[in-house]
């Protein structure tokens, strides 16, 4: 039986890419394995994933900015390869598939000292620190935008991103359902993201008043986001975080607001919905999320 392993961390916006590609491994009569930390979401969402082997490294983050962390978390990358090259020695996998993160890292290089190949993929315009430190022991280096494979060298493939399939499987009638709607008024859906977006709920939420004359509005948050003053609040539904309502939610909704994750904006061009985008600014981000809705909007796909 062929064997791979996955890796990617950190954020959701690391993890879901991967996970829409286990079924179809799966059913080509891959043995599916995933590594990542100990804690991290990468480990919630992937063990309800039924039929692949979850397995924890340690990692340390790559920060931008200075923190006494960063003196201390270079011995955990250290760490973190010996535990994934032993690992990878074991298992001995066919192949090594990393989506980035910063838990992406020692697990590329364990591969690279078992002399396994990798394959990395970059979801975003311009690639990440994780991807950027684990380019050079890749063989191929996929990318979701043509515009990056066009200036990331010889191993740059533009191959798009992977998409949950279960994206489409929803229905309008069952999100107006979940969500208290009403089917003669339109949905705006806003998603701040994973981690939710404190600038655009403070905005969502002072504007409801004017918002909801014209609008549903379903303001998915961020955990820990949740406003109890506007829980109730007529044509109005808030929750932390959509797991198995999100299908109904993306049917549901007329029109979405969005931050510029990758994963965001190729699931919304997919599901063709009309989209204003706000990504973080370059003060709060390493600047993808500007580059990535500079793309769109050139296309014609989205209003920034």
């Amino acid at each position: 039986m062929k064997r791979i392993i996955l890796t990617g961390g950190g954020t959701a916006g690391h993890v879901t890419p991967n996970l829409a590609l286990v079924p179809r491994l799966q059913a080509a009569g891959w043995e599916v394995h995933y590594v990542g930390t100990e804690n991290g979401i990468e480990r919630r969402l992937v063990e309800q994933t039924p039929g692949v082997q979850y397995h924890a490294v340690a990692s340390g983050k790559l920060r931008r900015y200075f923190d006494l962390k960063n003196f201390t978390d270079p011995f955990r990358v250290i760490k973190g390869a010996a535990q994934a090259a032993a690992l990878v020695h074991k298992l001995r996998p066919d192949v090594v598939f990393s989506k980035g993160g910063f838990v992406s890292v020692p697990v590329v290089y364990g591969a690279h000292l078992n002399r396994v190949p990798v394959v990395i993929h970059e979801s975003d315009m311009t690639p990440g620190l994780a991807n950027r430190l684990s380019t050079p022991f890749a063989k191929i280096v996929l990318c979701a935008f043509p515009e990056t494979a066009e200036h990331a060298g010889r191993k740059a493939r533009y191959s798009g991103l992977p998409i949950r399939p279960e994206i489409f499987s929803g229905s309008r009638e069952e999100g107006l359902r979940l969500f208290g709607f009403q089917p003669d008024m339109p949905v705006l859906m806003v998603v701040g993201g994973s981690s939710g977006a404190v600038a655009i709920n403070k905005a969502v939420r002072e504007a409801l008043p004017r918002l909801t004359e014209s609008f549903q509005v379903l303001h998915v948050c961020g955990a820990g986001h949740l406003s109890e003053p506007h829980e109730g609040a007529k044509n109005y539904c808030q929750r932390e975080y959509l797991n198995d309502e999100l299908p109904h939610a993306y049917q549901m909704a007329d029109v979405i607001v969005s931050r510029a994750g990758a994963n965001a904006l190729c699931e919304i061009l997919a599901l063709r919905k009309p989209a204003l985008l706000i990504p973080y600014p370059k003060a709060a981000s390493r600047g993808d999320q500007l580059a990535n809705a500079a793309a769109f909007e050139k296309r014609g796909l989205c209003r920034v």
